[in-house]
């Protein structure tokens, strides 16, 4: 699932929580969002918190990979945030497929990661 980071998404800046296990269904609350800023923006800085994710069940698959290639042009930096190393690995894996610049933080390097996302 999804939850965005209220506190911290604001202007061109989207944060989420990914908790559980992700599923098809969660794909279109994330991307109303992304729909919506980009109708204004083309320079969007995600944040993706990893550190409640288990992992994407099989039926959401294809639509993560529809989701890089719809927004891979308009995520300008993306920081993906665990506390585990093969959620590291993941970010290594989503370098160049989701967005122009990613980036991977622990959770407690949320300051700097925002710094660096807010650049």
């Amino acid at each position: 699932m999804f939850k965005k980071m209220e506190d911290i998404s604001q202007g061109n800046l989207l944060a989420y929580q990914v908790i559980g296990d992700v599923t098809q269904e969660d794909y279109p609350i994330l991307e109303a969002d992304m729909d919506a800023l980009t109708a204004t923006t083309d320079d969007v800085r995600l944040l993706m918190d990893m550190t409640q994710f288990h992992w994407a069940k099989v039926n959401a698959w294809d639509d993560d990979w529809r989701f890089g290639r719809k927004y891979h042009h308009v995520i300008k930096r993306l920081v993906m945030m665990g506390d585990k190393k093969w959620q590291e690995w993941m970010t290594k894996l989503a370098a160049g497929f989701y967005a122009e610049d990613v980036r991977f933080y622990r959770p407690d390097e949320m300051d700097q990661a925002i710094a660096w996302l807010k650049e």
